[in-house]
């Protein structure tokens, strides 16, 4: 169903999304293709976009505009608004809701073909038989692999795939280790209801995907995290290696102590305190490691967790790209919204106190390491997306362009910019630190 006959153009709704200096158009929505003409012949050059923009967060097609986005217009707007209009009707299914703007600058004419994210995912491009999805990776419209199909196809019915049943039954597995870390993390006692009012356990008694990543001997083969700490800047030679299968709750515990077996945490006496200089903060991989497990893709099997440690930085790798298709080192982290891929698994790292719920993990992250006394600018955890993985990079912040820095020299500068900036110090002879 469509906001308009997609036949009929819809002038002037375009202000707000696209501005025009010199003669060339700056689009300012996130996802957008620009096309000099229209392809009749070769529809599914732009049929798969858009495919793309309605099964994932909509986007625009601007026709009329060159790839250096200057306006070169159309010769029959009216025509080519008609075409299609008839295309995306015939090919894609479900139909998507789309609007056809028109617009005009120094006398030539341009169209926008304005999708909406749709809601009954997956949109399939229809030929000789053949049913194709799309998905918007970056910049580009790319054909769905299996995981990301059954994504859309949750999505399309509204579930997940950590909600979804299974038929094991939940009274053949126990969740002594859950309810432990419970009563230790939140003071309160534990009751077995919780199962089911936390999703893990369906009101017939049958585990749900969630659930079974929860049990205490968890069988599930994609819940596994391999630690590695490498010799040097690269993937050379390991020092030591392991490999963990276990529920979500052993292999946060376990991901944590390989870490910190493998970091350092120095530290140095100051006339009166002890500096703490560690090579970075604990917190802020915590919190790295918990938005891994909950938001990596489980659909891939085969997929794992990575963590793998360098002299210079700590990295973590997990299945699952951004939901949106946008890719996270082009977005401003104090401005990405909150979408969970798991939400059941979400919710119970949030009733652990794991994390919070208003997904701020990533910023969390940043402001972590930023208030360590020997952070450098330069040193904030890094965030990337490639086509079916999400990379957190951790960088040691005792670690320079020649190796590692001697303590002594990290204190030394430090101790310096804090005789630029006092420290507020308690009064009445009580142990003084610094809380910069």
């Amino acid at each position: 169903m469509f906001v308009n006959d997609i036949g009929e153009l819809c002038p002037n709704n375009s202000k707000k999304i696209m501005q025009i200096h010199d003669n060339r158009l700056i689009a300012e929505c996130t996802s957008y293709d620009f096309k000099e003409m229209l392809e009749r012949k070769k529809v599914k050059s732009w049929l798969k976009s858009v495919s793309a923009f309605a099964n994932t967060e909509g986007g625009s097609l601007f026709y009329g505009v060159n790839d250096e986005g200057e306006i070169v217009g159309l010769e029959n707007t009216q025509a080519d608004a008609d075409f299609i209009s008839e295309m995306i009707k015939a090919r894609l299914d479900p139909v998507p809701e789309v609007q056809l703007i028109p617009m005009e600058h120094g006398g030539r004419t341009l169209l926008e073909v304005k999708v909406k994210a749709g809601v009954l995912t997956p949109y399939y491009y229809y030929q000789d038989g053949t049913r194709t999805a799309f998905v918007r990776v970056g910049n580009e419209s790319v054909e769905c692999n299996a995981q990301q199909l059954l994504s859309l196809v949750l999505k399309g019915t509204h579930m997940t795939w950590d909600s979804l049943p299974t038929q094991v039954d939940a009274d053949k597995h126990s969740f002594i280790i859950l309810a432990n870390t419970f009563r230790e993390q939140t003071h309160q006692e534990w009751n077995d209801k919780y199962l089911e009012s936390f999703g893990l356990v369906t009101s017939d008694g049958k585990l749900t995907n969630a659930g079974l990543l929860f049990v205490d001997n968890c069988t599930v083969f994609q819940s596994r995290i391999f630690c590695t700490r490498w010799t040097g800047l690269y993937k050379d030679d390991a020092i030591s290696s392991v490999e963990h299968r276990a529920n979500l709750v052993l292999l946060l515990k376990y991901g944590m102590d390989f870490i910190k077996n493998y970091t350092m945490s120095g530290w140095v006496k100051m006339p009166n305190y002890r500096l703490n200089l560690p090579d970075y903060s604990d917190r802020a991989i915590f919190e790295g490691l918990v938005n891994h497990l909950i938001h990596r893709d489980y659909t891939v099997m085969g997929g794992e967790v990575h963590i793998d440690i360098y002299d210079d930085r700590v990295e973590l790798v997990s299945p699952g790209a951004m939901l949106d298709g946008t890719q996270i080192q082009d977005r401003d982290i104090y401005n990405v919204p909150s979408i969970r891929r798991n939400p059941v698994i979400a919710d119970m790292f949030t009733q652990l106190d794991y994390m919070e719920k208003r997904g701020s993990g990533l910023r969390k992250m940043r402001e972590l390491t930023e208030k360590l006394p020997n952070f450098l600018p330069g040193k904030e955890p890094r965030y990337k997306t490639e086509a079916s993985s999400f990379f957190t990079t951790f960088y040691n912040l005792n670690w320079g362009k020649n190796g590692r820095i001697p303590v002594e020299e990290v204190a030394d500068r430090v101790n310096s910019t804090l005789k630029k900036v006092p420290c507020k110090r308690r009064r009445f002879g009580e142990k003084v630190r610094c809380k910069c």
